[in-house]
């Protein structure tokens, strides 16, 4: 037996010897650094200075949006009785009412303040933005890995989309809001009605790409369901597609949310909206440029600050930025 054998120098071959136990345990390590996927997402995302920037400018946006409103209650009506309110500059404004955070920038028509509108503006924006990306998102994935995946069900389903496809969205969306009314929940079913078809759609082709590659191909000859499939061969593969995607989706909503409150169509007047703000100012911006470029610039940083950022993530979960 080998723990019988003499292991002294004078005894060992010269190309041959045993191992003592510790000696083979060591001997056995594969020596390579250990790779953490989302790890390797935030080394490369926080490489930039400019994503560390994003990340800074996007707390302080949903501080300011989702904290602020909290203490600083925005009230539109509050000074509508008293006309000598309305329309004052900043200066006037901080001397009428000694505060000089709420009427930093003003009053509106109605004699709000402009400061806490616009934050409270952005709360609905962004609430809309995230809550309507949720939906279509989630609905849109699952739709679009089942569609791109299943030759089956390819024809019937496109030929469904084909017919969506062809009626513009806006238009479909305006539409919508006629019949059901403005408002708040109306935009979000306006915008998830048939979002997710969109979704879906780009989704699919991109399942379409990967669903025959050898090891989804050897998934299914090993009789591997349908979902487990789609849940761990194409999913995780498309991280870097999916956060793209919603890089575009969420400033998006953003978007159609001020355009269709500026056009009318959006939320009611009750609700804080950039787009109403921006409509209530749009016939005085040359008088009263305090109460039109402030929510102008509010809805432009926001949905800079979004795309930037969603595309900074984009890229850096691409598992190929890993190996820089």
């Amino acid at each position: 037996m080998a723990e019988n054998i003499n292991l002294s120098p004078e005894n060992e071959d010269e190309l041959f010897r045993f191992l003592r136990e510790d000696e083979k345990v060591s001997s056995e390590k594969i020596i390579a650094p250990r790779y953490s996927y989302w790890k390797s997402v935030f080394r490369v995302f926080f490489r930039k200075k400019l994503n560390i920037f994003l990340i800074v400018a996007f707390v302080i946006l949903m501080i300011c949006a989702f904290v602020l409103p909290h203490f600083f209650e925005y009230n539109i009506m509050e000074n509508v009785a008293d006309a000598t309110t309305y329309s004052m500059r900043p200066s006037e404004a901080i001397a009428r009412f000694g505060d000089p955070i709420k009427y930093c920038l003003g009053t509106g028509p109605m004699g709000n303040s402009i400061f806490y509108g616009i934050f409270a503006s952005a709360r609905t924006s962004l609430s809309l933005a995230f809550l309507c990306a949720a939906i279509n998102m989630t609905i849109g994935i699952a739709l679009g890995a089942f569609w791109g995946y299943s030759k089956k069900a390819d024809g019937i389903i496109l030929a469904i989309y084909n017919i969506v496809a062809n009626v513009p969205s806006l238009l479909l969306q305006a539409v919508l809001i006629y019949v059901i009314g403005s408002g708040f929940w109306s935009l979000v079913i306006a915008f998830t009605l048939f979002g997710w078809f969109y979704v879906a759609y780009f989704f699919r082709i991109q399942v379409m790409i990967i669903r025959d590659r050898e090891y989804s191909l050897a998934s299914r000859c090993l009789g591997t369901p349908l979902y487990r499939i789609i849940s761990k061969n194409i999913l995780p593969f498309l991280t870097s597609v999916i956060v793209t995607l919603l890089a575009s989706e969420i400033p998006g909503y953003v978007n159609s949310e001020v355009f269709l409150s500026f056009a009318g169509l959006g939320l009611g007047a009750a609700v804080p909206s950039l787009g109403r703000m921006i409509q209530n100012a749009q016939s005085a911006f040359i008088a009263y440029p305090w109460q039109f470029w402030p929510p102008i610039f509010m809805a432009s940083a926001m949905t800079l600050v979004l795309y930037l950022l969603g595309q900074g993530l984009a890229d850096a979960s691409d598992p190929r930025t890993h190996m820089l």
